[in-house]
């Protein structure tokens, strides 16, 4: 990769797993009827033939890992667990009795926090609860993320048991000085075993997050991770840059000197390397940051040109109702967004009172999904297309014209009606998806808001 052109187009800029993404959505748009009225006609359009998801958000840790961007809540206490559930079974029970008929969930994900602070025994009372009116619909996928320290035999057995078969564990670098600055100190060793106990009770794919740009890592340190990873082999695995926004987390990303971290063509060598190797072990590039070995289902979804990316990042198949359940969670009901109270306190207290505790949300409009199509295709397919009059929209030739210095420069190619992302363009993706972000285009912040782009 030429390093003017990283230097050049390595700005800020989303990560696109929404459109709108979350600091342009209109507050003001939505209310909690209208949100309501948009995911009974979702429910009404998908549940009897695709079937739904469930996001359910598990915000506890026993400790705060340094890199992490995500909401969640710090406590060595595990009596938090009970109320916790109570309180999305709650939630889920409101949203249960919008629909007129019983929930066929297609995909269902744990994600966190960690999913793994809460016991075996209190895991299956939320899965209970969630199954108890509604039933699997077929080709379902349910899969947890989980932290190697807190996994147990029990608890991979315990989610195994109703129909779980995908798990991901979050293993970031194996460098003992990386792990430290990030606070995530665990070894190879329990890696290796956690994934043995995964596929010796029965799942089918297991997947390992990495992450490159982390303060102190070397080119020495990637391959060193990589190397390991291949020595266990996980189906699929996301090699994601390290989005530094201490800005908004506040000071669980000040836990190292700026100066620590790898920067612009030092960071970009970081991902080169990788994915080279990566490459080299039989891993496939699935859409951005994502690999697979090609018996993993992500990478037969993209054979098929039915990969989807929300929320949760790439999935094999897509709902056009996601139900966000939990603390920060996220709904989709593809005509609007919503999501959670941030707080656990706040969130329990409006769950239990029976009404859907949402913070924010977002109802899009008809130019909204036309975008949110675009930028979709182009982070899932690196391709889409304006042949269809449903398609286009006004500002079309200012984008495109947007585009003229990326074509220029052998980053994107443009047709009379296609646009398509040569392989060796696809980190520069996000850039490429921000010339049809018109929200960010009328309205560009004042601060910073967003990652650097590569």
């Amino acid at each position: 990769m030429h390093n003017n052109l990283i230097q050049k187009y390595n700005i800020p800029g989303p990560r696109y797993t929404s459109y709108p993404t979350v600091p342009y959505w209109n507050a003001e748009s939505i209310t909690p009827a209208s949100w309501k009225d948009t995911v009974v006609k979702a429910f009404a359009e998908s549940n009897s033939s695709e079937g739904i998801s469930l996001y359910i958000h598990l915000p506890f840790c026993e400790s705060l890992c340094t890199f992490c961007g995500c909401h969640k809540r710090i406590t060595k206490r595990h009596s938090v667990e009970s109320p916790y559930i109570d309180a999305v079974i709650s939630e889920w029970k409101t949203y249960r009795s919008l629909f007129d008929a019983t929930p066929r969930i297609k995909e269902l994900h744990l994600g966190g926090g960690t999913p793994t602070f809460f016991s075996p025994d209190h895991l299956k009372m939320l899965i209970d609860g969630i199954m108890e009116h509604s039933r699997v619909a077929e080709g379902y996928e349910f899969s947890l993320e989980a932290h190697p320290n807190s996994t147990t035999r029990e608890h991979l057995k315990t989610l195994y048991d109703p129909g779980f078969r995908r798990c991901s564990f979050g293993v970031q670098d194996y460098d003992p000085l990386v792990q430290k600055a990030i606070n995530r100190i665990q070894s190879f060793e329990q890696v290796r075993r956690v994934t043995d106990w995964a596929r010796e009770t029965g799942y089918t794919s297991v997947s390992h997050d990495l992450i490159f740009g982390l303060p102190h890592q070397t080119l020495e340190n990637v391959v060193d991770t990589i190397n390991k990873t291949n020595e266990i082999a996980p189906d699929r695995l996301a090699f994601y840059s390290y989005a530094h926004v201490p800005w908004i987390k506040g000071t669980g990303q000040r836990g190292f000197s700026e100066e620590d971290l790898p920067k612009n063509e030092t960071k970009r060598a970081l991902y080169e390397t990788g994915k080279k190797l990566l490459s080299e072990f039989g891993y496939e590039e699935i859409g951005m940051d994502h690999f697979a070995l090609k018996s993993d289902s992500l990478y037969q979804s993209l054979q098929r040109k039915q990969l989807h990316r929300n929320f949760m990042g790439y999935t094999a198949s897509k709902t056009r109702l996601m139900i966000g359940l939990g603390m920060s969670a996220i709904g989709d009901s593809w005509y609007a967004f919503a999501q959670n109270e941030k707080t656990v306190p706040e969130y329990e207290t409006r769950a239990n009172s029976g009404e859907l505790p949402l913070f924010r949300g977002h109802l899009l409009t008809d130019e909204d999904r036309i975008l949110r199509q675009h930028i979709l295709n182009i982070m899932c397919h690196f391709e889409t297309t304006w042949e269809q009059p449903d398609s286009q929209f006004p500002e079309l030739k200012e984008c495109l014209l947007m585009l003229a210095e990326m074509e220029a420069d052998g980053l994107v190619e443009l047709g009379k009606d296609k646009l398509v992302v040569p392989e060796h363009a696809r980190p520069f993706v996000r850039n490429i998806c921000m010339a049809f972000d018109l929200r960010l285009l009328r309205e560009a912040p004042d601060t910073r808001i967003f990652s650097m782009t590569i």
